[in-house]
């Protein structure tokens, strides 16, 4: 005999699960970025002082960055970063698994490696771009496409700026004493 006590969640479960979360799948083809990513507001655009603040925090010399704009490709917010010592990295996606990387930094176009485009857009600078997966002509199209950012993609380029936040008060510190950690297990521990 099943008692009822322990049926009834049974027989809930797939209530529970139908009712759970209000937002909706992402509907579209998986392999489109602009389906694949839920629709944001455009991002503000920053003022000079502040992108470059910014940017130094992050470790990149503001006058090393530079984005370029391929038809198909979308930029890879997360793989913005830092190259060498302050220089400037990304990387831009396709549907069709294509990739662009690419990275500025100090230095010269004469020693540009073998597969890579380069080009020095300013005394001491060096943009390479380097591609896996390309169509014909993609990389010479994505190098001369490279550009100083305007301050709308620069703004879309950057994480979101830090927000202050009040200290959270951790359960194993005791109010007494010098603050350490109490690990104490008592006997036997």
């Amino acid at each position: 005999m099943i008692r009822t006590a322990r049926a009834l969640p049974l027989l809930l479960l797939p209530v529970l699960l139908t009712a759970c979360g209000t937002e909706k799948a992402a509907t579209g083809d998986a392999r489109d970025p602009a389906a694949a990513t839920p629709r944001q507001s455009p991002p503000a655009t920053l003022g000079r002082s502040e992108a470059d603040a910014r940017l130094r925090a992050l470790g990149i010399a503001p006058e090393l960055v530079y984005v370029t704009d391929v038809p198909g490709f979308t930029l890879a917010q997360q793989s913005v970063g830092v190259n060498g010592d302050d220089g400037f990295s990304a990387a831009y996606w396709a549907g069709d698994g294509a990739v662009l990387h690419l990275y500025a930094e100090r230095g010269s176009a004469t020693d540009c490696p073998e597969g890579y485009a380069c080009l020095a857009p300013a005394k001491g600078q060096v943009v390479r771009v380097y591609g896996e997966k390309l169509g014909p002509g993609v990389l010479r199209r994505a190098a001369a496409a490279v550009h100083r950012p305007t301050p709308a993609e620069l703004a879309a380029l950057l994480p979101p700026a830090p927000t202050a936040t009040a200290p959270v008060r951790r359960g194993d510190l005791p109010s007494y004493g010098d603050g350490a950690p109490d690990n104490h297990v008592g006997e036997g521990g």
